[in-house]
């Protein structure tokens, strides 16, 4: 299947009339996360696009419109664009950011470099999901089946102790433009074993969300697995976590990117507390 422009890029795009002064352009670029601005006509097709770096140059014209320094006409790409090919425009012009048109040239999105990464890491995804069900299978003696859908945030158990404030940061800014990589979750009964992804469960806690998109484990003899206590449920036990509220916050130290999943067979032994999980 081939994974179209519309299934990334951005739905509400910020962008600003042709008619603006180059004065008004400064201002929004520099209370937003942008590197530049569409420019767009009053019916809201798209006439150019206007960069930082152009801003910078005419910066002492702030009352000129920002038709007097745009080029007429810019690279764009349509929703039904692909991906990879939108990806191959951005890196042969140097984009950061590709608007997206419609048939009758209004502008309907923006698809920006980090929005080709998240692509990347989405379809990812499916393979760290696929490791953990071979992992519980061969631990288990048992069937695994993973399925994605939607798990309740407030009822996700964690099995990991410790997020780190830099990292958490980065995950609301992620979902807030989108960016639902799924969190790893077992369900083992009525409990849903939160495996990987708490910083993104938690910042999806904090901005209120009351989901998730999760690949879920569950197993194809969910009797036999139910009476044995897991690795992860010892986990949550030993550092009393019930919910992701119960997860403590590291202000003093930075996030090590280290991979919880790769961890996920060895046992937990006596000793100094290892940010670390086992079924």
């Amino acid at each position: 299947m081939t994974i179209r422009v519309r299934d990334y890029m951005v739905l509400e795009v910020e962008h600003i009339q042709r008619t603006a002064p180059i004065r008004e352009a400064i201002a929004r670029l520099t209370k937003s996360r942008h590197h530049g601005l569409p420019v767009t006509d009053k019916t809201g097709k798209l006439v150019g696009f206007v960069s930082a770096k152009e801003l910078l140059r005419h910066a002492a014209e702030g009352d000129h419109p920002l038709s007097s320094i745009i080029r007429p006409g810019t690279i764009t790409a349509s929703p039904e664009t692909g991906l990879d090919d939108a990806a191959r425009i951005m890196f042969r012009y140097g984009l950061r950011d590709l608007p997206i048109i419609d048939g009758d040239g209004r502008l309907c999105g923006v698809l920006s470099n980090l929005d080709i990464v998240r692509s990347h890491f989405e379809r990812a995804s499916p393979a760290k999901a696929d490791t953990l069900r071979t992992l519980l299978s061969e631990r288990y003696h048992l069937p695994f089946s993973v399925h994605r859908g939607l798990v309740p945030i407030e009822r996700l158990t964690p099995t990991q102790w410790k997020v780190f404030e830099d990292e958490l940061e980065g995950r609301r800014y992620e979902l807030e433009r989108g960016f639902a990589e799924p969190v790893l979750v077992v369900q083992k009964g009525d409990a849903w074993i939160l495996v990987d992804g708490h910083h993104r469960a938690l910042a999806a806690r904090e901005m209120g969300l009351a989901s998730l998109q999760a690949f879920i484990l569950t197993c194809d003899q969910p009797e036999p697995f139910a009476r044995q206590e897991t690795g992860f449920e010892r986990l949550s036990t030993e550092h009393h976590l019930r919910t992701v509220d119960d997860i403590e916050i590291d202000r003093s130290s930075h996030h090590p990117l280290l991979e919880v999943t790769t961890q996920l067979l060895r046992r937990v032994e006596p000793g100094p507390v290892r940010n670390s999980s086992e079924p």
